[in-house]
């Protein structure tokens, strides 16, 4: 890593906390951690950390109270580390605004990559980047102008929106209704228009749309689109 980042762990759980350090630790963030709701709100204020990992479960409390505490001062990469692997609460860990989700048990290395994955998104959004390559995908967003292994592709106003959003966030499950929210300006719109619209979507940007390789579904919650 060029950039030591700063890593706030917030899990009661002393033996996880401590993998995560010493993984965390060797690929150069620097550490602190958090076993509580009380200890994890001090501390994120206290230290301003550039990503934090969140547990759902702790002792004096929800690590909701944490996301919804640290999201109404900063829009810092927050990734929820839970055994609650039910689909209605990842729904609603993302529409509170945490980036991703791991579910306990976990790999280390795929939780250090989605927090690569959540950093270059933070700092894409940060610097406002006008232009983002997918895979064949390139995205000129000031240009509004979409191609596929250099070929123009042509695209409804809806359609590019859609895209634009999914890339913005690339890397990052977006909910049904965060996209109908920021697309149609209302999440109590029929979740099929969403699935519509991915579909056409895919039928022209994927190269095997019943095998799509650049936006995933994520069953049950939402899409990501794969990032880089």
């Amino acid at each position: 890593m060029t950039q030591s980042f700063q890593l706030l762990v917030v899990d009661d759980d002393v033996p996880i906390r401590r993998v995560i350090r010493i993984a965390a630790e060797a690929t150069g963030y620097r550490v602190e951690e958090a076993g509580s709701v009380a200890e994890a709100r001090v501390k994120a204020a206290l230290i301003q950390p550039d990503i934090i990992i969140l547990d759902l479960g702790l002792p004096d409390g929800s690590g909701m109270e944490v996301l919804e505490s640290v999201r109404a001062w900063t829009a810092v990469p927050i990734l929820i580390l839970t055994a609650q692997a039910d689909d209605a609460m990842i729904v609603r860990v993302l529409d509170a605004g945490a980036d991703d989700y791991i579910v306990k048990p976990f790999s280390m290395p795929a939780l250090l990559a989605r927090m690569r994955v959540a950093l270059r998104h933070h700092t894409s959004l940060e610097t406002g980047e006008s232009q983002r390559t997918i895979g064949p995908l390139t995205i000129d967003l000031a240009a509004h102008r979409v191609t596929k292994s250099g070929m123009e592709v042509h695209l409804t106003s809806t359609e590019y929106d859609l895209l634009a959003l999914l890339v913005k966030h690339a890397g990052r499950v977006l909910t049904h209704s965060f996209i109908l929210n920021a697309i149609w300006g209302s999440a109590d719109e029929d979740p099929q228009i969403v699935r519509v619209f991915i579909r056409q979507l895919r039928a022209k940007i994927e190269y095997e749309p019943a095998h799509p390789t650049l936006i995933r579904t994520e069953i049950g919650v939402g899409y990501r689109m794969e990032e880089g």
